[in-house]
């Protein structure tokens, strides 16, 4: 429904004026409170009325200067249509949370939530109006550096904590000056390039596209995420952004998705370099007619829209349902009745870096460490134990990760100050750094730890390196560094390996000279803190994987929901006397560590679970009663995993696939018993027509720790 105030401004609006509010910009246009016609604009062959036509800028926050730049606006802004702010605030604003792929390994939506309510609450106190997150796309390839803004490689997963980001960002509609709207990005399949190279080919087909890419997407819309940004892409042999069928057929008739569509950073323009726009005119006709409301940064709706709106009413039509999408988006965040919307430099620093927002940033960090390894119980430490803490991210503030916009590394606690308050003797010695090594302090390093019980080291990649535009070929740790881990593993102390890192690595060699591995991600701003509780047994490592660790970089892409093949593996001695299988002569299928993976201080077990029913229907879901037991004589949190697997279809099935998920905590010899809860709708799968429904048939339903789990048993689906 379109309210009387947005009638009337489409009634009173030039066509430039409407045009205008397609056209977003970024923060190096407005600059001072009289911008001349240099810089920026004068690069972009752009006159002054352009910049106070503009409808949206991007990375412009502070609420003195968000304040400064709206009233300047509205100066020249001759119905007084105010402008809307937009920014990458991703996992915090200045409170910085584990990056959003350590916040899907946590398994607790409410975890993404308090995330994504916390960085809107600091954000829109700083003037932003607009996120562009959550990032849903679905990730198998770790060479892709932008894995790390995923929560992974599972669709149900993926859109369990899209819903969840979408929830915290915006609250519940409509928004209210603590919340921002999130712009789920970037559709679509964005996530699967081929070999893992930013802004390459996607080639995957549309049967797969439905049944495994699209299912997050679609759970951020109907959370009612306000806005969608378009993928750099190709999709079905078309670039995303101007591909009609993706946009048009998908996104707005079928996913009934009635926001506002952005394309990414001059996408519309790069159209040209995909050779389906022979120039920026054709590409902004293309963009256009596809359905994206608005140009960022292309300036190609500047410089070509208001001409084709004159020689084809049909442009001018789509020029007016933009606009008007756009200013009912204003509207939504009440920007009409309130341009400044609750701006103060009083309510800036009452929102931002509070105890409260940094305890929570605390505790979503120790919810996302995953343990890998923990032989012998090396894990936790005694507070007492003497430590040699070494490694280039031992005494750093660079635990942020990439896309942490307004995180300060150098007011970042180190790991080796948080540990300073809990260890009494530890020392610290980097040994090396990133990417270079001097042996004499290498040595120096080796040496001092041999006077310490236990070594720590903490090895990793600097934030620079995940994020976008950040591929790579080689996903183990630089050779630096496992220079450094052989030596210290030569001493035969119990050895710790804390991995600070924005994406799945090869940990093969690390994992074999390790005594325990606490994959800790980018844990943001208490990361510190967190490793800290862990590491001294405070709090249970609980995190599990939402992404297939490979053991060697030639099993890329690995997940754990693949498709059998026609000779697949049995996994007994049977396939050492067969060639002729689907799998490597040089190494095992399986990966070093499978999806779902993750060790307690705790010792679980899965005492007997039961089906209330093995006939599921559309009134009958399929329910599990499971009895969990901790055997161990101290706390922990395991997360008990549901999979299942469809016997025959019409088209392949994955060999498991997650259905549902519950995070558990038992102290000392405790049992629980919980119920897991799978619908019917839940088992559909696409089809060969691209429809998805669900199959009649046998079905085995799995029940464990981790997606290796092989306790199952059979139920069956019937529609009635």
């Amino acid at each position: 429904m379109v309210s009387k105030n947005v009638q009337d401004l489409m009634e009173k609006m030039t066509i430039q004026e409407k045009i205008g509010q397609l056209i977003q910009l970024s923060a190096d246009f407005f600059q001072g409170d009289n911008v001349a016609i240099t810089g920026p604009l004068k690069e972009a062959h752009l006159g002054e009325a352009a910049l106070y036509s503009a409808g949206s800028v991007l990375g412009i926050s502070g609420a003195q200067t968000v304040r400064k730049v709206q009233k300047n606006y509205l100066k020249h802004s001759r119905l007084g249509i105010p402008l809307l702010f937009m920014a990458d605030v991703v996992h915090g604003y200045k409170t910085i949370f584990p990056i959003p792929l350590a916040l899907g390994a946590s398994f607790d939506p409410q975890v993404m939530k308090t995330a994504s309510a916390t960085a809107a609450k600091e954000s829109a106190a700083g003037g932003v109006h607009v996120t562009f997150a959550p990032m849903v796309d679905l990730v198998r390839d770790p060479r892709w550096g932008r894995v790390m803004e995923s929560t992974g490689e599972d669709p149900y997963l993926n859109s369990v904590m899209a819903k969840a980001a979408v929830t915290g960002f915006q609250g519940t509609l409509p928004l209210d000056q603590n919340h921002i709207a999130a712009c789920v990005k970037h559709f679509a399949a964005y996530g699967a390039p081929e070999a893992g190279r930013e802004y390459n080919t996607v080639d995957i087909s549309e049967w797969r596209f439905r049944e495994q890419y699209l299912p997050a997407y679609a759970a951020a819309i109907e959370a009612q995420a306000l806005l969608v940004m378009t993928s750099f892409n190709t999709l079905f042999g078309v670039p995303a952004t101007v591909n009609q069928h993706l946009m048009r057929d998908i996104l707005r008739d079928e996913l009934q998705f009635h926001g506002v569509l952005i394309s990414d950073w001059d996408a519309i323009g790069e159209i040209i370099h995909h050779g389906v726009a022979g120039d920026l005119q054709h590409a902004a006709d293309l963009a256009l007619k596809a359905g994206v409301d608005i140009d960022m940064m292309s300036f190609a709706y500047a410089k070509y829209l208001a001409k084709a709106a004159s020689l084809d009413p049909q442009i001018e039509q789509l020029i007016n349902e933009s606009a008007q999408r756009i200013l009912i988006l204003k509207e939504q965040l009440g920007l009409f009745t309130d341009p400044y919307r609750g701006l103060s430099t009083e309510r800036e620093t009452e929102a931002t870096l509070t105890t409260e927002n940094l305890d929570a940033a605390q505790a979503a960090a120790e919810q996302s460490m995953v343990l890998l390894k923990n032989s012998h119980h090396t894990l936790p430490l005694n507070t007492a134990t003497a430590i040699s803490l070494v490694g280039p991210v031992a005494d750093t503030g660079d635990i942020l990760g990439s896309w942490s916009w307004q995180g300060d590394p150098d007011q970042t606690e180190t790991i080796a100050d948080a540990l300073a308050k809990q260890f009494s003797n530890f020392t610290v010695m980097p040994g090396t750094q990133y990417h270079h090594v001097q042996f004499s302090k290498l040595n120096d390093a080796v040496n001092a730890s041999r006077q310490q019980e236990t070594i720590v080291a903490v090895l990793g990649l600097p934030a620079s390196e995940s994020g976008e535009a950040t591929s790579m070929t080689d996903i183990t740790l630089p050779a630096e560094q496992l220079t450094l881990l052989r030596g210290l593993a030569q001493l035969n102390k119990p050895l710790v390996t804390i991995v600070i890192t924005g994406r799945p690595l090869d940990l093969t060699e690390v994992d074999a000279l390790s005594d325990a591995v606490l994959l800790a991600w980018f844990p943001g701003s208490r990361g510190g803190a967190a490793i800290a509780n862990v590491l001294s047994g405070r709090v249970d490592p609980s995190g599990r994987l939402p992404m297939t660790f490979p053991r060697n970089i030639g099993q890329v892409p690995i997940y754990y929901n693949a498709y059998n093949t026609g000779r697949p593996i049995s996994g007994t001695p049977a396939d050492d006397e067969n060639k002729y299988l689907s799998k490597y002569i040089d190494a095992a299928n399986s990966p070093l560590y499978p999806f779902g993976f993750g060790l307690s201080y705790g010792d679980f077990t899965i005492t007997d679970w039961t089906l209330s029913q093995h006939n599921v229907t559309p009134d009958q879901p399929l329910t599990i009663q499971a009895t969990i037991h901790n055997s161990a004589d101290h706390a922990g949190t395991t997360v008990v995993q549901l999979y299942t697997h469809q016997q025959v279809g019409e088209t392949v099935q994955p060999v498991k696939q997650l259905q549902a998920f519950k995070k558990v905590s038992l102290g000392a010899d405790q049992t629980q018993t919980i119920t897991l809860t799978v619908p019917y709708d839940q088992l559909s799968t696409i089809h060969s027509d691209l429809h998805r429904s669900t199959d009649q048939g046998d079905y085995t339903v799995m029940l464990g720790f981790d997606s290796t789990c092989t306790a199952s048993q059979p139920f069956t689906v019937a529609h009635q």
